[in-house]
C-alpha cells in the first residue's frame, strides 16, 4: 500500500514539474504553425508518459528481474531529466513571480493605463487581464534546463572513463635515502558493480602500468554492496602488479552495510568472499595491519586500517593495533580509505603518520577543477575532498576514485590515476 501511495505522488510531482515547463515550451513555440505544436506537445508528453509507466514498471517488478547495470541507467534516465527540468523551473518562477507583481501593480492603475496594458494592438497579447509570459524568459529557462541534461549526458558518454594521471610530489625530512624517488600509483573506489565498458576499465588498468611503479596502494571500496560484483573484473584489477607489491585496504562499501542480508551469517560470508577477492586480485589486504617496506637497505613501514570515518560512517578500523610494530620506522604511510580520519583521529593522536592516502568523496562526480578553481557539492560535506593537503609536516591525499557510484558518470571531476614520487626533503 506504502509503495502505491509512493507512486501516486512521485507521479504528481513528476506531472507538475512538467506541466509548469510546459508553459515555457508554449510561449516559446506560440508563433510556430498548429502541426508544430502539437507535434512538440506529442513528444513532450509522450516522453513524460514513458517515464511515469517505467517508473511504475521498476517499482512492480522484483529487485532482481533487471541487472544492475541496466537498473541504475533506467533510474538515471529518468532522474536527469527532471533535475534539468527544475532548473527551468527556477527560471519560469522568476517570471511568474514578475508576473504576478506586475498584475498587483495593475489593479491600482488608472482605467486608462489598465486598458494599455491590454492594448490588443500588441502582438500576441489578446485583450485580458493576465500579463502574458516574458518569451526570453522562457527561452532562457529551456536553456537553463538543457545545460545539466546535455552535461550530464556528456559525463556518461565521455567522463564515466576519463581516465586521468595526476602526479604529485611528495617531500619527506625523514626519508631514508633508499626510498628517494620510489614511484607509488594510487587507485580508489573501483566500484565494480557500475562499470558498464570493460573494455574503458581494462584502459585505465593500462595507463597505470605504463607508468611502472614501484608499489600501489588500493584505499577501498572495490564494489557496491556485495562481492559478486567483482567477478567479471577479476582479470583486469589482476594484471595491476609492482616489484613491491599491491596494498590494499577495505572501504565503507565493501562491507555489505547497505543491503537486506537475510541473516548475520550471509553478511559475514559476503566480506569473506570480498576478502578471497583480493587475494585472486594478488593483493596484500591490509586488515588493521602493516608492512614494513624494505629498499637499497632501508625501511619505512605501511599501515593499513579497515574503514574509520567520522560522524554516521562506520568505524571498523583500530589504527592503535595497526600500527603496533612500526615504532621505529622512520616514515609511517597510512591508507584509510575515509579522508574524515585525518582530522577526526590521525592528525590529533598520531603524529607519526606521515601521509594518509584515502579516497571516498569521487569529488561527488560533479564540478569544476580549472587550473586554481576549484568547487564541487563535496567541499560542503568534506572539508578535504579531493588532492593534497597538509597540515605541518603531515600529508594527506584524497584520490577522486577510478570508478562511480549512483550516476555512471563524471562532470568536471573526472577518475583518476595517482602517481607519486617520494623525495627526501
Amino acid at each position: 500500500m506504502n509503495r502505491i501511495v509512493l507512486f501516486f505522488v512521485v507521479s504528481a510531482i513528476l506531472l507538475l514539474i512538467d506541466w509548469y515547463v510546459f508553459q515555457a515550451i508554449k510561449t516559446v513555440t506560440r508563433s510556430a504553425t498548429e502541426n508544430t505544436q502539437r507535434m512538440v506537445s506529442m513528444l513532450y508528453w509522450g516522453f513524460t508518459g514513458v517515464t511515469i509507466v517505467t517508473y511504475l514498471t521498476m517499482q512492480l517488478l522484483p529487485p532482481d528481474a533487471v541487472g544492475r547495470v541496466a537498473r541504475g541507467f533506467i533510474w538515471t534516465a529518468i532522474l536527469i531529466p527532471y533535475f534539468s527540468k527544475v532548473f527551468a523551473v527556477l527560471f519560469i518562477f522568476v517570471d511568474d513571480l514578475g508576473r504576478f507583481v506586475r498584475w498587483v501593480a495593475s489593479l491600482f492603475y488608472s482605467p486608462d493605463i489598465r486598458a494599455a496594458v491590454n492594448d490588443t494592438s500588441q502582438p500576441n497579447i489578446p485583450a485580458t487581464n493576465v500579463i502574458p509570459r516574458s518569451e526570453f524568459l522562457m527561452k532562457t529557462a529551456l536553456i537553463a534546463g538543457a545545460v545539466p541534461l546535455v552535461a550530464f549526458t556528456y559525463g556518461i558518454v565521455s567522463g564515466a572513463h576519463d581516465y586521468r594521471i595526476r602526479r604529485i610530489r611528495l617531500s619527506l625530512k625523514n626519508l631514508p635515502s633508499g626510498f628517494d624517488g620510489m614511484k607509488i600509483a594510487q587507485l580508489s573506489d573501483i566500484h565494480s558493480g557500475s562499470f558498464f565498458n570493460k573494455v574503458a576499465v581494462k584502459g585505465g588498468v593500462d595507463m597505470l602500468l605504463r607508468e611502472k611503479p614501484d608499489v600501489v596502494f588500493f584505499t577501498g571500496d572495490l564494489v557496491n554492496n556485495t562481492a559478486d560484483e567483482v567477478e567479471n573484473y577479476i582479470d583486469i584489477f589482476n594484471k595491476v602488479k609492482a616489484p613491491m607489491g599491491v596494498y590494499s585496504t577495505l572501504g565503507n562499501h565493501d562491507y555489505g552495510d547497505y543491503v537486506n542480508w537475510p541473516n548475520a551469517q550471509a553478511k559475514t560470508q559476503n566480506l569473506n568472499n570480498l576478502k578471497a577477492a583480493h587475494k585472486l586480485l594478488g593483493w596484500d589486504l591490509l586488515m588493521d595491519e602493516n608492512r614494513i617496506l624494505e629498499q637499497n637497505g632501508d625501511k619505512i613501514a605501511l599501515v593499513g586500517i579497515q574503514n574509520w570515518g567520522s560522524g554516521r560512517w562506520p568505524k571498523y578500523g583500530n589504527l592503535e593495533k595497526a600500527r603496533q610494530g612500526t615504532e621505529d620506522a622512520p616514515v609511517k604511510l597510512l591508507l584509510s580509505h575515509d579522508p574524515s580520519h585525518w582530522d577526526a583521529q590521525v592528525r590529533p593522536q598520531f603524529s607519526d603518520i606521515d601521509v594518509m592516502f584515502a579516497g571516498h568523496t569521487h569529488g561527488m562526480q560533479f564540478g569544476v577543477e580549472i587550473g586554481n578553481v576549484r568547487w564541487s557539492p563535496s567541499q560542503y560535506v568534506y572539508k578535504q575532498w579531493a588532492g593534497l593537503y597538509q597540515e605541518g609536516e603531515q600529508y594527506l591525499y584524497v584520490n577522486r576514485g577510478y570508478g562511480y557510484l549512483g550516476y555512471p558518470g563524471r562532470v568536471g571531476i573526472l577518475p583518476e590515476i595517482t602517481i607519486f614520487e617520494l623525495k627526501k626533503a
